[in-house]
């Protein structure tokens, strides 16, 4: 269950995620069904919608809300909409309005979102009872505490896409979202006084994972756990890293038909053709051998874009050839700084306030290499994207980046499967620097190219991460639900490793269950359920081993504790 799924609706990476698992998950045998919202773009999008029934007004709202099910409108994965006129029928995004300001009522909504999945799952509607609930982010958290309050012997599942975004709320709401008085406390929801949708799902949850290895270890540590990083090592025996992937079909440069060239590691010249095209949309100087810098992510201080702004200016005034093409949005000042730069340098930088899907596909194939700073990044879509693109990126080291970018090394020939450069640090001059070095490897032809086409042959399908989280959910499961999983798990586990081994690898902050291993040598029965989602079609064997809670988890600092 989540907030959001492409292409019903999407604010940023959380939308690719959540249908892209679904839909690894469909491809293996997992009957999905995807829960969220019924916003009005969802519910005009999705095919075949029917009513499955009404669910009880949830708390703080007059009314019930109607239960809509149908398919995802280019696949074949359910989707179940919770239809809620007060809630969800409204202009703006999922959680702004139409002026860009966050809706009052959030708590209230995504709360309803919750209720709705833990009366799902406790067998309230005429949907099957799932297998597994798998709760995305924030705005899912209440849900496995409100399963367990009412004994819902599913097991559930809390990813963390990014800890930053909690869901916090003021604690004089408890009653109206439901939020159970037994967990208002430091050992529940209580965080700084407030209610943390977030660490309701860190802590009542059978396990936790979030979406890159590096990740996953930095968020233990009090500059990247904003908070709750001692709650997470409390956690860290339940702590999984299982990293994210992309739409392997709908970002690929061989097939793409929203390019005027399309393209490939082993036949190139499309990828200049793009770079044409991309020079004359963004209003810069025809110039195939200018070095072309593109900046497609938010532009926000999360992302360093206050730095990118004074950076891109230095390296403006020094290097004559350099361009660049910005497309984003977020900060008004960094907008206009971002406007007033492009003013300075007429035809040689260009900048699109706002998003257009297809003008980020001709910004990954059209530019030389992407800027993306950031000071935390679980996963970072944007430079998979530009690699798959054949685009080198310039990120900062820290989270997915590290896993997902090789840098190049500083002695001049790239090291083995190198496909770009990484820089530490948060000045103007840390970032400054790694431009530079990118700029200066642009001039060697041979060894830019080398760059590029490793980058394109890098391997981010969602092919091996779909296969851990099917083996996760055995290791949850009993019986012949597990016995399934775990072999459907295992039917692919072999040629994911060999195309994405650092998915498949445990992290050392987890401890991989015996119980998946146990399972993998009896058959399978047919049948097998998942919830990325709440609602599914699913066999009714759904004991389990008894929830494991800690006695106690407030925000202090934990030291190795492990949970009873």
């Amino acid at each position: 269950m989540a907030a959001e799924a492409v292409p019903l609706a999407k604010t940023g990476g959380l939308g690719d995620a959540v249908s892209g698992l679904a839909s690894a998950l469909r491809n293996r045998g997992v009957d999905v069904t995807v829960l969220m919202p019924a916003y009005p773009q969802a519910v005009a999008s999705a095919r075949g919608l029917r009513q499955m029934g009404e669910i009880p007004a949830p708390p703080g709202c007059k009314t019930p809300s109607r239960l809509l099910c149908g398919r995802f409108p280019d696949s074949d994965v359910t989707v179940a909409l919770v239809h809620n006129e007060s809630l969800f029928d409204r202009a703006g995004g999922p959680y702004v309005d139409a002026s860009g300001h966050d809706f009052a009522d959030n708590a209230l909504r995504f709360s309803a979102l919750s209720h709705a999945a833990a009366h799902i799952a406790a067998g309230g509607t005429a949907l099957e009872v799932p297998h597994v609930v798998h709760a995305h982010d924030w705005h899912a958290g209440l849900t496995p505490l409100l399963m367990r309050e009412r004994a819902v012997k599913v097991p559930s599942v809390q990813t963390i896409h990014n800890l930053a975004f909690q869901g916090v709320f003021p604690m004089e709401q408890a009653d109206e979202l439901g939020v159970p008085a037994t967990a208002r406390g430091a050992d529940g929801v209580e965080f700084w006084g407030q209610v943390s949708y977030l660490k309701a799902g860190i802590l009542f949850a059978d396990y936790v994972t979030t979406v890159s290895h590096s990740y996953a270890r930095e968020i233990l540590t009090p500059r990247f756990g904003h908070g709750l990083d001692g709650l997470l090592v409390s956690r860290r025996d339940r702590l999984r890293a299982i990293p994210n992937g992309i739409d392997a079909q709908a970002w690929n440069p061989a097939s793409d038909a929203s390019l005027p060239k399309t393209y490939s590691a082993t036949k190139r010249w499309g990828k200049a053709v793009c770079k044409r095209s991309l020079q004359t949309a963004f209003g810069l100087a025809i110039d195939a051998r200018a070095p072309l810098l593109v900046h497609g992510s938010r532009l926000t201080s999360q992302k360093m874009a206050e730095v990118a702004l004074e950076a891109l200016a230095v390296l403006l005034s020094e290097n004559a050839q350099l361009q660049v093409a910005v497309l984003g949005c977020g900060e008004a000042a960094i907008e206009q700084g971002m406007r007033a730069l492009a003013a300075r340098y007429p035809g040689r930088v260009g900048v699109h306030i706002g998003y257009e899907e297809d003008l980020a596909h001709l910004l990954h194939a059209g530019g030389d290499m992407l800027l993306h700073g950031s000071r935390f990044e679980p996963f970072g879509l944007t430079p998979v994207y530009a690699m798959r693109y054949g685009t080198v990126p310039i990120a900062s080291r820290v989270g997915g980046m590290i896993d997902t970018v090789r840098d190049m090394g500083l002695n001049g020939t790239p090291v083995s499967g190198a496909t770009g450069f990484l820089f530490d640090g948060e000045t103007v001059s840390d970032m400054a620097g790694a431009i530079r070095r990118a700029v200066a490897v642009y001039e060697q032809e041979a060894v830019w190219q080398v760059l590029s086409c490793n980058g394109m042959r890098g391997e981010f399908s969602w092919d091996a991460s779909g296969s851990e989280y099917v083996q996760m959910y055995a290791s949850l499961t009993t019986g012949a639900v597990s016995r399934a999983f775990a072999q459907t798990g295992e039917a692919v586990s072999q040629a994911a490793a060999a195309m994405h081994p650092s998915a498949v690898a445990t992290a050392a902050i987890a401890v991989e269950p015996s119980a998946v291993a146990a399972a993998l040598a009896v058959e399978v029965t047919a049948g097998v359920t998942a919830g990325v989602t709440a609602a599914v079609t699913a066999p009714r064997e759904r004991t389990r081993k008894p929830r494991r809670t800690p006695a106690t988890a407030g925000n202090e600092v934990f030291s190795n504790m492990k949970l009873a």
